[in-house]
């Protein structure tokens, strides 16, 4: 009889380790992306990340591509100081100091472009070489991630289309960074990407870039934005459950202007499209649709300027400082789990 006893509790073990979420191994992520300064700054510059009581930053050095070349820079002397691996490697420093855990995710623009999401290129002879530039970036800032104990490292940012069509690449890397790294690691897909990489289950965390167009209402009410997240949640939490992974969000956030819950990249800014409150709403929203989400493992924000100088751009731009959306968040922050 113990022996049946045993053997119907061992079952019914395995069958509840198959309904259990996965293990959220770092509580829910409140954090903030970083616009890395272009000079030097003092440790006492990252207290202010306090007043919204964020408990994680986005550290994110730079690398350079050209279109249609395969080569991956860095470390450039005209870079912003932030955005070098000396910099990066002073920010994390400055974060740990001040009771912030860490993202490194590094981040390459495309000269006269901008967004990597469209980077191609025409050959394989093309495509090893930008294999061998980008592993040694990667690599590189891998390594220093190790070595001041940053928390999780992303391995790369909406490469759109070498993350769908070279995944032995991507699964390579990930071995070689496991090597010379020992925290979670995610990948930071674009909104409309995340379903189309099939090496997820080689990551700790299946991360995307949250841009999701949820209305196209130029200012919409916090219920509309709500109704806007209800299909969304239901594939992330669908696309969770297929990889048995927390979903991180490694960017997230709105532009303070008219029709910046649809599509962002559309939207038209002028002095007259200006809606604070909008931004402020758009948070709201978002925190109170993913709040109870058990696939949610949090996320960071877009963005922070840690010296931010006085200029009406701002105000139209991604960063909620200085506007309603910054007690939002601060709120919501807050409430830690």
């Amino acid at each position: 009889m113990r022996i049946v006893s045993l053997f119907v509790l061992l079952v019914l073990g395995k069958v509840a380790c198959i309904f259990i979420p996965p293990d959220r191994a770092i509580k829910r992520i409140n954090g903030v992306s970083l616009v890395n300064p272009p000079r030097p700054i003092e440790s006492l510059a990252m207290q202010q990340l306090h007043r919204i009581n964020a408990d994680w930053v986005a550290v994110i050095p730079y690398g350079f591509s050209r279109a249609g070349q395969g080569s991956v820079s860095s470390d450039h002397s005209q870079q912003w100081w932030g955005e070098r691996t000396e910099g990066s490697c002073m920010l994390i420093q400055y974060a740990k100091e001040n009771d912030l855990k860490v993202m490194v995710k590094p981040h390459v623009w495309i000269a006269a472009e901008g967004w990597c999401g469209n980077f191609n290129l025409t050959t394989e002879a093309l495509w090893q070489q930008w294999e061998t530039d980008f592993r040694k970036y990667i690599i590189n800032h891998a390594k220093k991630a190790d070595s001041l104990s940053v928390e999780i490292f992303c391995i790369g940012t909406e490469y759109r289309i070498p993350a769908r069509e070279r995944p032995e690449f991507w699964k390579s890397l990930i071995q070689d960074i496991r090597k010379v790294y020992d925290g979670k690691l995610t990948y930071a897909s674009n909104w409309d990407n995340y379903e189309n990489i099939t090496w997820w289950d080689k990551l700790d965390y299946i991360g995307v870039d949250a841009y999701f167009p949820l209305t196209n209402r130029d200012d919409p009410t916090i219920d509309q934005i709500k109704e806007g997240w209800v299909p969304v949640k239901k594939r992330l939490k669908a696309f969770s459950q297929k990889w048995d992974k927390l979903i991180l969000f490694t960017e997230f956030g709105f532009q303070s202007v008219n029709g910046a819950v649809g599509k962002h990249w559309e939207v038209e800014k002028s002095p007259e499209s200006i809606n604070f409150q909008l931004q402020a709403d758009a948070y709201e929203a978002t925190f109170q649709s993913l709040e109870n989400e058990s696939w949610w493992a949090g996320g960071f924000f877009w963005k922070w300027h840690l010296m931010m100088r006085s200029s009406s751009y701002f105000r139209m731009e991604w960063t909620p400082q200085n506007k309603p959306a910054e007690q939002i968040i601060a709120r919501w922050y807050a409430k830690k789990e």
